[in-house]
């Protein structure tokens, strides 16, 4: 094989790692808790979409008690946390690998 060959193979292999990359980020995968009071939805690079609570999973024994007003500022809550982590997460990610890269940008990495 040579050099041409092999440029023309990475190539190949960079836009079908690219194309699953972006198919993966278009998948949605929900996960429950045992009750089904707790649902996340993530996409198929384990990013957090969203989050749904139900009434049981903050008073269980009386979930009447509990209004939309109630679940919607909870869900905002754990969203803006869990946002915040993951940009935390990524930044210092991003840090790392530039680290190791010297500043050069390798497609997909980060």
């Amino acid at each position: 094989m040579n050099m041409i060959q092999m440029m023309q193979q990475a190539q190949k292999m960079q836009k079908k790692f690219k194309e699953t990359q972006d198919e993966l980020a278009n998948i949605e995968i929900t996960g429950q808790s045992a009750s089904g009071a707790v649902e996340v939805v993530c996409n198929g690079q384990g990013k957090f979409k969203s989050i749904k609570l139900k009434p049981e999973a903050i008073n269980p024994e009386n979930p009447e008690s509990v209004d939309n007003d109630t679940l919607e500022m909870l869900e905002d809550l754990i969203i803006e946390a869990i946002t915040s982590a993951t940009d935390k997460a990524n930044a210092q990610m991003e840090a790392k690998m530039k680290a190791i890269t010297g500043g050069i940008s390798i497609p997909g990495l980060f």
